[in-house]
């Protein structure tokens, strides 16, 4: 018992020791959940003699649960870890033991997006859909929306109805989304295949549906514990109450401030009110933090105690004192970027690895002013969780388009001739290339001069090589973010990344443009497109030598559950951070609870920084309201904004807060629904559009219908 209870806090000790019954742990950032967790596990396999194979510990991360049989394997020395799975990894696990309740074989399949997107594929093909009805990524949506909320009892179809059966139901849609949908189940069913949201659903109906089964499971799962309890969603919370239904041994672990994924169902209430909906549950309060110091949780406390909806508390520093928390305010993102780099240069004058630097932001387009200064300054970086600015597709495809413009070189043609689809593949390049090699000429060249060949008949190419040479003839009396914004208008580049609907390749591209446009102003007359191109050559062919002591960038999302010991968190700018999606009050609390995810991910040093300036759409930027919530005195300001811009920055704060919608005051209105508006009258939702926040009403006495704010007034009949 020694070795497991030794250098735990009286919190921890009593967390891992409190064994029977219903036990919530609230642990704050840093406070050693994870030790706790497999601690508690190690307690009960070497003290209490249980069986790890009747023990279940639910993470959320299949990357959290190795980490966590690792440690528990170091303690308890057993190779045998019992089920140490996320939620849907258990209920794999299930499946693989009773999938022959649901007529399904042990070796079904387990579907990725490109399996999901592969199965589209086939359902287009067979129904003649296109795009042009809806995205894949669209489609992908619309199946979970259906399946998780429209359509809950979905399941019963692919369980209960033949194969052939299933398919007359499909064969019968008429509309894209039921073609989509109930093809997509076809699919599933006829190759054994299940996607995430099948795995609970079905092994709840197992549960459901068999008492034996359920009964089996139940004996056999003496302990549950779950991870990250916060992160919960409605199944996965049906599921874990079937499953301690008869030992009732239930062990929980989460911290309300740290709830940033209810946009994916997570449901806070379910920690909050744990012990409203469990008889005679026992709080542990796990406040003593190990990873940041005193001035870092002061700032992280204070930003966190704005919000309402939480179980109040303060997190407790056991490190040593450190550095006041830096606010540095820049006078333009390029400016903000500079001084980042150069505080990064001061940190390794002193002995500081790169890699124990991170820079953290809300969004992966803003990067790209960070990166050109590290770049220009050689300071070694790796971006997680995603592609760096100028490696990113469409950042490639649309300067091959500025280069195609002034070279009509071989690489730009071979990389935009046919983005987006021209019909020109790879039998037709490979011809182009052949001529091109015969006749000494370059790609483009051999276009223009077989363009009436047989074998361009039913392409767009004709129309690509107007398309350049409209451009090249008059590209130089141009501004160059005019040129960009035209030729990605024109080529129909932007029109297909619509299609796909692709937001965040959308908002790269305007990041750009933007820094275009910040060029343009930089360099004044030599602003010519040659010397961007030559410009933006030294970014894109970075020599940065490979020595994996870099800078680490990355979302914060990505950085949860991480810590470092240097932070810059950047870009803390009203409309960035918080994002400008923002639309409610709970929306704000949990960009409020990321804030302080990411501020809790500093050890010794926490620098915050944004900039002065304009946004691409011309309205300014104000310091972020995250930034004006902490307390007076906690933050060093370098520079500290002027007055005039803080006073202008609470204006709009305020002016903004009155848009944002109470959700807990917003009944949600399901599709189908009859309702009456206070002039337009009676009418019937037809459909949601949750990026507007409005209703899709048809009314009665209106031929077509209209797009209503959920802010109006209306009543259900």
């Amino acid at each position: 018992m020694y070795d497991i209870l030794q250098n735990l806090n009286d919190a921890q000790r009593e967390a891992v020791t409190s064994t029977e019954g219903f036990v919530r742990v609230i642990a704050g950032a840093g406070s050693g959940k994870t030790r706790a967790l497999s601690h508690r596990f190690a307690y009960l396999v070497n003290e209490m003699g249980i069986l790890p194979s009747n023990i279940l510990c639910v993470t959320f991360t299949n990357k959290s649960a190795n980490e966590m049989r690792q440690r528990i394997h170091n303690l308890t020395g057993d190779n045998d870890t019992g089920y140490i799975n996320t939620f849907h990894g258990f209920c794999v696990s299930v499946m693989q033991e009773d999938s022959y309740a649901v007529q399904y074989p042990k070796n079904f399949i387990v579907l990725d997006n490109s399996d999901i997107d592969a199965m589209l594929g086939i359902i287009y093909e067979e129904r003649g859909l296109t795009l042009r009805d809806m995205t894949f990524s669209n489609a992908r949506d619309m199946i979970e929306i259906r399946k998780c909320i429209k359509e809950p009892e979905y399941y019963l179809d692919m369980i209960e109805m033949s194969l052939d059966t299933l398919r007359e139901k499909y064969e019968q849609s008429t509309t894209a989304s039921d073609i989509i949908f109930y093809g997509y189940l076809y699919q599933e069913k006829k190759c054994f295949a299940l996607d995430y949201n099948d795995l609970i659903k079905f092994s709840l109906y197992i549960f459901e549906e068999n008492e034996d089964i359920k009964l089996k499971w139940q004996k056999r799962l003496e302990y549950i514990m779950i991870d990250e309890f916060q992160d919960i969603d409605k199944l996965q919370y049906r599921l874990m109450e079937v499953l301690c239904g008869y030992h009732k041994n239930l062990f929980i672990v989460g911290d309300p401030d740290q709830t940033i994924y209810t946009w994916r169902g997570a449901n806070v209430r379910y920690l909050l009110d744990f012990d409203k909906a469990f008889p005679n549950v026992k709080t542990v309060m796990m406040m003593q933090n190990y990873r940041s110091t005193p001035e870092i949780l002061a700032v992280a406390n204070s930003l966190i105690n704005k919000n309402k909806s939480r179980i109040e508390k303060n997190l407790i520093s056991m490190c040593a004192h450190g550095e006041t928390v830096v606010c540095h305010h820049g006078d333009t993102s390029e400016a903000e970027a500079f001084w980042i780099a150069d505080e990064i240069k001061k940190l390794c004058e002193k002995g500081v690895p790169y890699r124990n630097i991170t820079v953290l932001y809300r969004a992966h387009y803003i990067t790209r002013s960070i990166e050109e200064v590290f770049l220009k300054e050689k300071i070694p970086y790796t971006i997680y969780s995603g592609v760096q600015f100028f490696d990113r597709k469409e950042i490639k495809d649309a300067l091959s388009y500025l280069r195609m413009i002034a070279y009509k070189d071989d690489l730009s043609f071979a990389r935009i001739a046919n983005t987006p689809k021209r019909n020109l593949g790879k039998r037709r390049m490979e011809f182009l290339r052949e001529y091109a090699d015969a006749s000494g000429c370059t790609l483009y060249e051999a276009l223009t001069k077989t363009l009436d060949n047989e074998i361009f008949k039913g392409t767009s190419a004709s129309k690509f090589v107007e398309l350049i040479e409209r451009f090249s003839a008059e590209y130089e009396g141009r501004q160059i973010s005019e040129v960009l914004a035209d030729i990605l208008n024109k080529s129909g580049y932007e029109k297909m990344l619509r299609t796909e609907g692709a937001q965040d390749r959308l908002d790269n591209l305007a990041e750009l443009k933007q820094s275009v446009h910040e060029y343009e102003i930089s360099c004044g007359e030599e602003s010519t497109l040659t010397h961007y191109l030559a410009h933006i050559a030294l970014f894109t062919n970075s020599d940065t030598e490979d020595t994996g002591d870099k800078v680490k960038l990355m979302t914060v999302h990505t950085a949860k559950g991480l810590e470092f010991p240097y932070v810059f968190l950047c870009a803390m700018n009203e409309g960035m951070f918080p994002t400008r999606k923002t639309q409610s009050l709970q929306a704000m609390e949990e960009e409020r609870r990321l804030a302080f995810v990411a501020m809790t991910r500093a050890k010794k040093m926490l620098y915050i920084t944004e900039a002065d300036g304009r946004n691409f759409d011309g309205t300014p930027r104000y310091p972020s309201r995250f930034i004006l919530d902490v307390d007076d005195g906690l933050l060093n300001y370098v520079p500290k904004p002027r007055e005039s811009l803080i006073e202008e920055a609470k204006q709009h704060i305020e002016n903004s807060q009155k848009w944002l919608k109470d959700e807990s005051e917003r009944p949600y209105i399901a599709v189908g629904t009859r309702v009456k508006h206070p002039i337009l009258g009676k009418g019937t939702v037809v459909d949601i559009d949750e990026g507007k926040s409005a209703y899709l009403i048809q009314f009665d006495g209106i031929d077509t219908p209209r797009a209503i704010s959920q802010r109006a007034k209306l009543e259900i009949i």
